[in-house]
């Protein structure tokens, strides 16, 4: 870790890059979140804020091993993005008190993701005498990476779930659902119910154990197809916007703060 903070420090003596200045302030920011909760004693969010730290290393190691540089603009945004999500989302709860939260992070990854899937493929092109790729094959290759990056992401919080019994794939109340489950005659007929006000959770020995007022509680379903929808709408709209880059780069020259360049 201490190499690549010498790389980081060197880079900014260089490059004077703005974005190493927005890491900087962020990464102070991480540390001081991380003795708070030590001295709180939540190891929990300590060890978030100590992912988070090893996350801002992530551009810079990049940079090193693909021998790639990453645009001012695309690296802070990738910076206030790990910020974001771990230490705003997670332990300041951004995802609970600001409407909307999850899915604009989770739009901003779908864009962000075909950015860099889009400059793979880009790159190969314009670096290779044998390979020239159309600008509609270029296009979905990016999307597709973004997709993936999406899917995997939503496996990750599954696991988290599933084994470390966190809430990442966040609950949400619904008043209808329709299940075979309640079919009796198991014919694989969907039963409809609807206008449920609430729900009773009893354990196996019949003790009541609470009461979930407003409806049915979903398990992250529809935070998981929500996530991937708008994840799909980013990556989308990257894509698209970068076949047309690939058309005519003078006009669109912008798309190069967004992708990683050789």
């Amino acid at each position: 870790m201490r190499k690549y903070l010498n790389k980081i420090k060197e880079n900014y003596r260089t490059t004077k890059k703005k974005s190493l200045i927005v890491y900087f302030v962020l990464r102070i920011l991480v540390i001081i979140c991380m003795v708070l909760q030590i001295l709180r004693g939540d190891w929990n969010n300590a060890f978030l804020c100590l992912l988070s730290l090893v996350l801002f290393l992530i551009p810079t190691i990049v940079e090193e091993k693909l021998k790639i540089k990453l645009p001012t603009v695309l690296e802070s945004i990738i910076y206030l993005f790990i910020f974001s999500a771990e230490i705003l989302g997670e332990i300041n709860n951004f995802y609970g008190n600001i409407p909307h939260w999850d899915t604009i992070l989770h739009t901003i990854n779908g864009f962000l993701a075909a950015g860099i899937g889009f400059s793979l493929i880009d790159l190969l092109n314009k670096n290779s005498k044998s390979i020239n790729l159309s600008p509609f094959f270029v296009a979905i290759v990016a999307f597709c990476f973004s997709m993936t990056i999406g899917v995997l992401w939503e496996f990750f919080e599954y696991g988290a779930d599933t084994y470390l019994k966190y809430d990442m794939q966040k609950d949400r109340k619904i008043s209808t659902i329709s299940t075979v489950e309640l079919d009796t005659e198991k014919d694989n007929n969907a039963i409809l119910i609807k206008n449920v006000n609430h729900t009773i959770l009893y354990d196996s020995q019949g003790k009541e154990l609470a009461i979930i007022e407003g409806g049915y509680l979903d398990i992250g379903l529809i935070d998981t197809m929500k996530d991937l929808l708008v994840n799909f709408v980013g990556a989308l709209v990257f894509s698209c916007i970068g076949f047309l880059y690939i058309k005519n780069r003078e006009k669109y020259k912008f798309v190069t703060h967004f992708i990683p360049k050789k």
